[in-house]
């Protein structure tokens, strides 16, 4: 089996030519990545499901929008809580807050059936996902050659965009070569 390296903590920004609808302009952060395939989030897909809808204990530490984002087409039944821990990760502790598991750098997964006071002092955002992204061994590396995706550095401020609708966008503008153009592409090419 060949080796991969890991693009955990990293973002996939959709290509203009990625045709799944799911994916769409999508902005995932991958949680997990290796030779047995890789999982992450959608960033940019707020739904109108308030977090107090659904997960009531939580909603006090979610940040704008206050709502579920869909984290992709794969059990859309279950939960993931994503939050921000301020600092310089690994400084100031041993090891990951209890309830809080890093990710990369400040970001990291929540236990949701962990009390919120537990975590509310420590983080300063929440961001609740209904499903996730996942690709099967060896399949976000052949969709990455088929030029679906670009592969660009996090930020901790992704996870918690006020403005998700812009992300896509945004995150290709701070690039620091031709992937700035690529922000400016039309919504609907054929309009040009």
């Amino acid at each position: 089996m060949t080796e991969v390296s890991s693009l955990t903590g990293r973002l996939l920004v959709a290509t203009p030519k990625l045709a799944d609808p799911n994916f769409d302009r999508a902005v995932v952060l991958l949680l997990d990545h290796d030779g047995e395939g890789a999982l992450g989030v959608v960033l940019n897909r707020p739904t109108p499901v308030g977090v107090g809808d659904v997960l009531e204990p939580w909603a006090g530490l979610a940040v704008a929008p206050q709502v579920v984002f869909q984290g992709g087409p794969v059990s859309l039944d279950s939960a993931l809580g994503l939050a921000v821990v301020p600092g310089e990760p690994g400084v100031d502790r041993d090891g990951d807050l209890l309830g809080w598991r890093r990710v990369h750098g400040a970001i990291g997964l929540v236990d949701l059936e962990a009390p919120p006071e537990l975590l509310a002092p420590e983080l300063s955002s929440l961001r609740i996902f209904a499903g996730y992204a996942g690709w099967g061994p060896g399949q976000l590396e052949r969709e990455l050659v088929d030029g679906a995706w670009y592969v660009v550095d996090s930020e901790p401020g992704d996870v918690s965009s006020p403005s998700p609708q812009l992300l896509w966008r945004a995150v290709l503008r701070r690039q620091r070569n031709e992937l700035a153009m690529v922000a400016t592409y039309p919504d609907d090419p054929s309009l040009n």
